[in-house]
């Protein structure tokens, strides 16, 4: 069975039983006040399988589905049998790292909570942009746009609104989960970065129009 799917039972399964179960909820949650002062780093996993409500759980498993068997089929081509250990390591790294900012920024605020798996998704988005840039992404399935362009919106629609917090969605989550999803496929197979701009150079944006 496909790795991702696996993930998704499991993040389906916790954040369906911790609605209705509150004190597992908050003792998931990523409280980087708690983590600071009682040592409770596994909080930097747990925040990442629960969220907020369905509409969160099912926009950031949609997402993880779609993207998440494209990065799969890449590191089973590379790595064979280890394709599977590297992409759980993959997800939870990517997890565990967007939330350091979070943890930094927040660490002496008691009521700051962050919750959902979308640094995880946004890494594996962003791995899927930088190996295949010129895959279209359809923005609320009617809109195409090439990969490339998408990442390029995201992180600095991600990146504004964190300095505007004006809302309650960890945009710093998204942004580092991003990049860091980049920067580890630039690191485990460097050479990805020569078919990213061989994609670019030969895009044909005339193609998309028609």
């Amino acid at each position: 069975m496909s790795i991702t799917i696996i993930i998704i039972f499991i993040t389906v399964a916790i954040s369906i039983y911790t609605f209705s179960n509150h004190e597992l909820f908050y003792k998931f949650l990523m409280n980087p006040y708690a983590v600071a002062n009682q040592k409770a780093y596994y909080r930097f996993i747990t925040s990442g399988f629960i969220h907020a409500d369905y509409v969160h759980l099912g926009f950031n498993m949609f997402t993880l589905y779609f993207f998440g068997r494209n990065v799969e089929q890449f590191f089973a081509a590379q790595f064979g049998n280890s394709a599977s250990y590297l992409f759980v390591c993959f997800y939870l790294l990517a997890i565990i790292i967007s939330e350091v900012p979070t943890f930094l920024k927040h660490r002496n605020n008691p009521n700051y909570n962050s919750l959902g798996a979308s640094g995880g998704v946004a890494a594996v988005l962003f791995a899927s942009i930088i190996i295949f840039p010129t895959n279209i992404i359809s923005i609320y399935a009617i809109i195409p746009i090439p990969g490339f362009v998408v990442g390029i919106l995201y992180l600095i629609y991600s990146y504004y609104m964190s300095r505007r917090g004006k809302d309650n969605i960890n945009h710093d989550a998204h942004f580092y989960g991003a990049i860091f999803g980049v920067l580890f496929i630039l690191i485990i197979h460097p050479g990805v970065i020569d078919n990213f701009l061989y994609e670019l150079q030969n895009f044909d944006l005339q193609e998309l129009m028609k």
